[in-house]
Parts: C-alpha cells; structure tokens; sequence
C-alpha cells in the first residue's frame, strides 16, 4: 500500500507557530519520517521548532530546489511507493505554491500517490484579505523580470490588464530588490491605480497598506530586505 504525500506549510518568517501553524499540522509532522524540503538547513530547524522532541537524526531529508538534478526527483517518492508517509517543506508558506514542489506533486499524481494538502498560511491570500481589492477575480504573477527595461514592459502590461479586466494582480520580488521595484511600479503604473504593500506578514513588524499610485509617490515605507508581495487594483 502506498504511502501519502503531505503538503505541510511553514511559517512566513520566524513567528510563533502557534499563531500561524495549526496542532493537527504539528503532530502529523512529528509523525513523518521522510520530508522533501527547499532547503535542508531552514527545514531541519523549522521541525525542531514544531516539536523539539523530534528526532532529526532519524529522518530522511531529500532537498528539492533549483539545483535538484531533473533525474533524481522521482527518487524522492520511493519511500511513498514502498508505504511511508512524507511531506514536502517549502522555505515560507504553502509548499507547491510558487515553490518547486509542485513538480513532486505532479509525479505524485502520476504514481497514484495520494496527495493531502494541510492548512497554514498563504502570503498570497494573506495580503489579498487585507488589501481591500478584487477578491473575486485576481491573478498571481510570481516574480517579475529582473533586468529593468522588462520589468517595467511587465509592469506596464500589468497595469493595463488591470484597466481592462478589474482584476486584482498580485506579484512578490526577491527582498533585496523590493526597492527597485517599487520604484517602477511609481514610475510606470497610473496615478489612480491602487497598489497594496504587504511587508512582514504575521510577524510583529507586519506592514499592510493599500494607497494610489500618486498618494505612494509622496510617501513611500523602508522595504529593503522585507518579506513582502504586491497587489494593484482599482
């Protein structure tokens, strides 16, 4: 009998995972003996947190990122295909959700390998509650081009497909170039657009605030090396 492959979520920053992490999601983790992580180092700390009984010693760990030759991600799942339980880690948040464990996920499917998703939190969804846009339609766009010059061809896209349609799009950049892409967003977007900055979700520095284009040119919060994800709307 094959086993089942878990999608557990992480905390969003070093926050107290009881405000973020529900009990049912911490006991089946101290269960699990084989976990697929973005990163070994931050996982191995993140199952200590959950329970520092766990013994990390005794698990196996298969690290999935974009340095995990093409070739070795089926092997990831052969304790499943024998029996075990496993679970897939992503570095903040939902695993498979802008986060490589969604191509686990699709050979999981493939091998008839039942795939249960746990409750925790979502930046996405997160940001999108609090932003007061659209949260009927919206798109989510991942990260934007990194070079300038396509940065600001994608955003103005954005920003048009926003006129167009009303739905709210949601984006996320690498913390360090968080300022950058402000600052395109300033320079390319329409003065009336709304744009919703969400910075430090669910920790104690947490930052939501939804002001137009033209209001945030007077104005703008320090971003540098933050967490955050941005929403425009109208």
């Amino acid at each position: 009998m094959k086993g089942i492959l878990y999608m557990l979520p992480a905390t969003l920053g070093d926050s107290d995972t009881g405000y973020t992490i529900p009990l049912e999601v911490r006991r089946k983790a101290s269960e699990i003996k084989v976990f697929i992580v973005e990163n070994l180092r931050s996982a191995r700390r993140y199952l200590k947190i959950l329970d520092r009984t766990i013994g990390i010693d005794q698990i196996t760990f298969h690290e999935l990122n974009k340095h995990t030759p093409p070739e070795l991600i089926p092997t990831f799942l052969r304790e499943v295909l024998q029996g075990s339980d496993a679970a897939v880690i992503t570095e903040a948040g939902m695993p498979g959700v802008a986060d490589p464990g969604a191509d686990i996920v699709r050979l999981a499917h493939e091998q008839g390998i039942r795939v249960v998703p746990l409750t925790g939190p979502s930046s996405i969804l997160l940001a999108l509650m609090a932003s007061g846009l659209n949260g009927q339609q919206f798109r989510f766009h991942g990260y934007l081009p990194i070079q300038q010059a396509e940065r600001k061809r994608k955003v103005r896209q954005i920003d048009t497909d926003l006129q167009g349609s009303g739905e709210t799009q949601i984006f996320i950049e690498t913390p360090y170039r968080n300022d950058q892409l402000l600052a395109d967003l300033l320079d390319v977007c329409d003065p009336s657009t709304l744009l919703c900055i969400a910075a430090d979700i669910t920790l104690e520095s947490e930052y939501i605030c939804t002001r137009s284009i033209a209001k945030w040119r007077e104005k703008l919060p320090v971003l540098h090396k933050r967490p955050a994800i941005f929403l425009l709307g109208k």
